[in-house]
C-alpha cells in the first residue's frame, strides 16, 4: 500500500513538472517598437486666470494632426490637453488618439512636463503615455509612448504655436 501512495504521488508531481515545463515553452507576445514624427495645431482652446500667482492660467486644449510612423503608416492624431500653467510651464496630462487609415485605434493617456521661454511662452513638452485602449488590429493592446514635443512660435491670429513631435511606441498585442 505504501508503494502504491509513493507511486500516486510521484506521478503527481511528475505531471505537475512536466506541465509547468511545457507551459514555459508557449510563446510569449513580444513587444513591438514603433518610432513617429508628429504634427499638429490647435483646433480648440479654453483659458482661465487663476488668480494666485501672476501668469497662473489652466488651459483645455484640443490638438489635431498627423503622425507618420516609421513603417509608413499614416494615423490621424487628435489629443485633448489639460495644462496648468504658471508662466508658460508646468504639467499637463491628455488623452490621445490614433486613427489609422484602416479605421483601427489606440488611445492613450498622457502627463507631461511643459518648458516655456523666458517670456512665458510653451516651447517644449517631454510627455509619457500609457497605452488604454485599441480597436480593430490593435485590440488587446498594451504598452508605452514617450514624446519629444516642440512648440512653435504662434503665427498671427493663431491661438497657440504648432506642435512638432518625435515619439516611440512600445507595444505588445495578444498574441491570436
Amino acid at each position: 500500500m505504501a508503494i502504491r501512495k509513493c507511486f500516486i504521488i510521484l506521478a503527481i508531481v511528475s505531471f505537475v513538472g512536466i506541465s509547468i515545463w511545457v507551459l514555459g515553452f508557449v510563446p510569449q507576445a513580444t513587444a513591438e517598437t514603433l518610432n513617429f514624427k508628429s504634427f499638429n495645431h490647435v483646433t480648440k482652446q479654453e483659458t482661465v486666470n487663476v488668480p494666485d500667482v501672476e501668469g497662473h492660467i489652466m488651459r483645455l486644449q484640443v490638438r489635431e494632426g498627423v503622425a507618420v510612423f516609421e513603417n509608413g503608416e499614416l494615423a490621424w492624431h487628435k489629443t485633448m490637453y489639460f495644462f496648468n500653467y504658471v508662466k508658460g510651464a508646468g504639467p499637463g496630462e491628455a488623452y490621445g488618439i490614433y486613427t489609422f487609415l484602416d479605421g483601427s485605434t489606440i488611445i492613450g493617456h498622457a502627463r507631461g512636463v511643459i518648458e516655456a521661454t523666458p517670456g512665458g511662452v510653451p516651447s517644449a513638452a517631454k510627455w509619457s503615455t500609457e497605452i488604454i485602449h485599441g480597436t480593430g488590429r490593435f485590440q488587446g493592446i498594451k504598452g508605452t509612448v514617450k514624446t519629444s514635443t516642440k512648440v512653435l512660435p504662434a503665427e498671427k491670429d493663431e491661438p497657440a504655436g504648432k506642435a512638432l513631435s518625435e515619439g516611440t511606441m512600445v507595444y505588445t498585442l495578444p498574441s491570436k
